[in-house]
């Protein structure tokens, strides 16, 4: 680069810094607030990895974090623009010092904090197993954040063989999941869902059952010796119903609904994630005992009508945000 100045009659010319897009948001609000900008692409440091993303789930937690719900509560306010995204699979493209295991041209899946909309997102090798050459992006894209929340909670209620577990809220990617790893321990389950969703439950291997008043006759009738342990995901008063059927606080437990926690005793569960956590998920998938659907895809610039399919409660599985742009980057 020449350093004499225009007054010399000389212009100095710089290189760009490398730009990805992603979806941000400046304000809370309504799923209109999401759009696209151009960010710097984020270099790897020492002990981490940058994925190209090819998809990223979307979750009702991302949808929180946008309306504003988890900012009311003193949770994770950060400046604006902001960024969402928890889980993604994608494409290795570089690597920090210090890292052996993964190279560029590498298939990964991973979880992240808030920035995995995006055609690219940096995380420390220990946030990343590979994907298994038949998993499709889509499904390796919605399977890290709900996996992980889902076998956390399987194991804080301790769920064993001879249990009968209810999970409020069954249908949904958190509840798909904590379905069948309940089963794979050898429970019995009886999911919540709307009457839409009762036949995806069965295939499941869970008992259906419509949620609302009247919920705890309605479990009663199909679980006449009783319920031992209930996840909520759903909350609409998931925790009082689970109450009522004498079912032990230290065995209820809840994804959404932390404000009645202390109030009833229950347990406030919070997904714990690790390698070895999101690898044994992986493993049941390429095994065939875990099966993650997912109902819809949308480009990365659709992120509102993604949050929007999200917000309206009744849909099953996972909802994906794929990034199709290759946009010059080596792989």
């Amino acid at each position: 680069m020449d350093t004499r100045n225009a007054r010399d009659g000389y212009v100095a010319h710089t290189t760009p810094a490398p730009t990805m897009q992603a979806v941000v948001f400046d304000e809370y609000g309504a799923p209109d607030v999401l759009r696209l900008a151009d960010l710097p692409r984020p270099s790897p440091a020492h002990g981490e990895v940058r994925v190209r993303v090819r998809a990223a789930g979307v979750q009702p937690a991302d949808c929180a974090t946008r309306s504003g719900w988890f900012a009311q509560r003193g949770i994770g306010m950060t400046p604006f623009p902001r960024q969402l995204g928890n889980e993604f699979a994608g494409v290795v493209d570089a690597v920090g010092d210090g890292v052996t295991s993964l190279a560029a041209g590498d298939e990964v899946l991973g979880w992240t904090a808030s920035n995995a909309y995006a055609e690219a997102v940096v995380v420390p090798l220990e946030q990343l197993v590979r994907k298994p050459v038949m998993m499709s992006w889509a499904v390796a894209g919605a399977l890290s954040a709900s996996g992980q929340t889902a076998l956390t909670a399987v194991e804080a209620l301790t769920i064993r063989r001879g249990d009968t577990v209810l999970v409020h809220g069954a249908a949904g990617g958190v509840g798909t999941m904590a379905v069948q790893l309940a089963r794979l321990r050898g429970a019995h389950v009886v999911g919540t869902a709307s009457r839409e969703n009762h036949d995806y439950l069965r295939a499941l291997g869970a008992e259906p059952v419509l949620y609302g008043p009247g919920l705890a006759e309605r479990v009663r009738a199909v679980a006449p010796h009783g319920v031992q342990a209930a996840l909520d995901g759903s909350g609409r008063g998931a925790l009082d119903a689970s109450i009522e059927l004498g079912i032990d606080p230290a065995r209820i437990g809840t994804l959404v609904d932390f404000e009645d926690v202390q109030r009833l005793g229950v347990q406030a569960i919070r997904s714990q994630r690790s390698r070895e956590r999101l690898q044994a998920l992986v493993d049941m998938h390429d095994a065939g005992q875990l099966r993650v659907h997912v109902r819809d895809i949308y480009p990365l610039a659709y992120a509102a009508v993604a949050h929007r399919d999200v917000e309206n409660g009744h849909g099953r599985g996972k909802v994906v945000l794929m990034v199709y742009e290759e946009r010059g980057f080596a792989l």
